[in-house]
């Protein structure tokens, strides 16, 4: 029986191989447009996997993280910040990129504190995700904070934080209505909302 089940091991890896091998796209120039502080834009040359060459265009990202921050069992903490690209004021979850050779975890931390002056006593890892992977290879990783206690805030020179706290039922229900449209927020509340629900 035993013998069955490594036979079948080897031919469920063999059928997800030749998959990947059947849509896998290949280098063929490399081509960098843009380098800036935060990120990079490129547009690549490619082998198509029918040997066509074409161009991909993407955003090289050093990666992200992002926290839902709980004062209480019932109450999390928000930021709001203009949005340049979307000309919006938006209501999000504290986030922020990730500095080099910083772990996702001290990150967390950092930016929590950072943008509320709130510094967790506790981290629960929720999720890690592409945003958009069609066009970055940025990675966001999701935590919930616990155990809050007040520290100083020191937002970044070029940005402008408010924080408040909020019912989470209350920014959930604005997620659902889309009146919260930020990706990663809708995420963690969503997600968090599932686990609950998968605890009860």
């Amino acid at each position: 029986m035993a013998e069955v089940f490594v036979k079948l091991d080897i031919i469920f890896y063999t059928i997800v191989l030749m998959a990947k091998m059947k849509f896998t796209e290949k280098l063929f120039k490399r081509r960098r447009i843009y380098s800036g502080g935060a990120v990079k834009f490129s547009a690549d040359e490619i082998v198509l996997p029918d040997g066509k060459i074409a161009t991909r265009e993407y955003l090289e990202h050093p990666g992200a993280v992002a926290v839902l921050p709980f004062v209480d069992k019932d109450r999390i903490v928000l930021v709001s910040q203009y949005r340049y690209p979307v000309r919006k004021l938006t209501l999000e979850i504290p986030a922020g990129k990730l500095d080099k050779g910083e772990t996702p975890a001290a990150c967390a931390r950092r930016e929590l504190e950072e943008e509320t002056g709130f510094k967790p006593r506790t981290l629960k890892k929720l999720v890690s995700y592409w945003p958009t992977p069609a066009f970055s290879n940025e990675v966001l990783h999701v935590y919930a904070a616990f155990g809050l206690a007040e520290a100083h805030s020191s937002p970044d020179e070029d940005e402008f934080i408010e924080h408040q706290v909020m019912p989470f039922r209350e920014a959930l229900k604005l997620a659902v209505n889309g009146k919260i449209m930020d990706s990663k927020t809708i995420i963690a509340l969503l997600y968090w909302e599932a686990l609950k629900y998968n605890r009860e």
